[in-house]
């Protein structure tokens, strides 16, 4: 039961009076299709029965399914410097949403090169999204001090597309150029660069104070946070897919924190995603309940239907056969280690049932909440490996 889990940490947000009632709903749970538990049900089951059905569950948990679509992408520059081009790109992720990104290409590699879906970090600055993970030739204060809290100052984009990467980085909802505009005493427009530290701090606070009317909007639209997103970054897939310049056989994915869960996510659905790295997000649902939902749970997790049938190991899992790498930084705060240890371990097994234990990697170094430069180190190694047979 959820209330026998022992933490080496102080719980750091939970429901006062109402606690006892959320942990009775938690035990209450079925999680049949989580991989540990659905395969002691189904002894005679096999991992690719597992992964049709907890990938159906998760499928439909996003309650979004936007259709077939043309791209119809275009380039808008196009800037060369001395290792790599970089161009601004817009293409279509459903009818309804165009989105504006980078399409990064190593300047002297043979082609196609491998390709990667790279994810900005959900906390951090949220006017700026691809932003923080490009050089667009400007910056702004609050940028470099991101980059330097979790990127040890790179921006990390780019240095994958060094190491031989084509790299597709685009905004998630509601961040960056996608953050709301016009309500809630945000200006019609304005340029975050082109703000003061107060004054972007001030519209910063604004933008988080819409997050959960954006949530109750979406839901009411019918859809959720993730679904939204899923689909944007299978786009991206589609996006990389549709260069000349890319291989369309190694495609991979990473990210950071809230780029971690996207990472998970389009890992877990898109078979085309052949390797990932999942930074500073992974966890299980008991743990992470008795320890620290507040700081931790973001709009993106909401998914209802999934969480009770399956956890956040089994996004993981669904990715085998395909190669998974998961950073959990021990120092992490967001997170219990009794929590990541648990999830690696499912993970593990997951990964050992469909007979291909070598292609998962728990990365857990003691650090805090980033994806420094040695973690980068690390995950271009195991994309070399992967996606690059080095």
């Amino acid at each position: 039961m959820i209330s026998d889990l022992k933490i080496s940490r102080s719980p750091k947000s939970q429901y006062g009076s109402l606690e006892d009632m959320v942990r009775g709903i938690r035990d209450h749970r079925p999680l049949d299709l989580s991989a540990e538990c659905w395969r002691e049900a189904n002894p005679e089951g096999t991992f690719e029965q597992w992964r049709q059905e907890a990938h159906r569950c998760l499928m439909d948990g996003l309650h979004y399914h936007p259709g077939a679509l043309d791209l119809r992408a275009e380039v808008l520059g196009k800037e060369e410097r001395d290792d790599l081009i970089v161009e601004q790109v817009v293409f279509n992720t459903t009818p309804w949403i165009r989105v504006k990104g980078f399409f990064l290409l190593p300047a002297k590699a043979e082609l196609p090169v491998p390709g990667l879906v790279v994810f900005h970090a959900w906390g951090g600055p949220m006017l700026f999204g691809k932003e923080r993970i490009v050089n667009t030739g400007r910056d702004h204060p609050v940028l470099v001090e991101h980059r330097e809290k979790v990127y040890s100052g790179n921006y990390l984009a780019e240095e994958f597309a060094r190491q031989g990467y084509a790299v597709v980085v685009i905004d998630a909802h509601h961040f960056g150029e996608r953050a709301p505009r016009g309500v809630g005493g945000l200006p019609e427009s304005y340029d975050p660069f082109e703000l003061s530290v107060e004054e972007y701090r001030e519209v910063d606070t604004r933008v988080r104070d819409q997050l959960y009317l954006g949530v109750r909007q979406l839901n009411w639209a019918g859809t959720t946070w993730m679904g939204v997103n899923f689909w944007d970054d299978s786009r991206c897939v589609d996006y990389l897919i549709s260069r000349p310049e890319v291989d369309s056989d190694r495609i991979g994915c990473t990210g950071l924190s809230g780029g971690g869960w996207r990472t998970n996510i389009l890992a877990a659905l898109d078979r085309r995603i052949k390797a990932s790295v999942s930074g500073c997000w992974m966890t299980t649902g008991d743990y992470q309940q008795v320890y620290n939902v507040g700081g931790a749970i973001g709009t993106f997790c909401l998914l209802p239907g999934v969480w009770d049938r399956m956890d956040v190991p089994d996004l993981t899992i669904l990715a085998a056969p395909n190669a998974s790498m998961v950073v959990s930084t021990s120092e992490d705060e967001l997170f219990p280690p009794e929590g990541q240890q648990e999830a690696a371990r499912q993970i593990g097994m997951g990964y050992e049932w469909a007979g291909c234990p070598e292609k998962f990697s728990h990365n857990n170094p003691p650090k805090p909440h980033c994806y420094d430069a040695d973690i980068q180190r690390d995950a271009i190694a195991w994309f070399d490996q992967h996606l690059k047979g080095a």
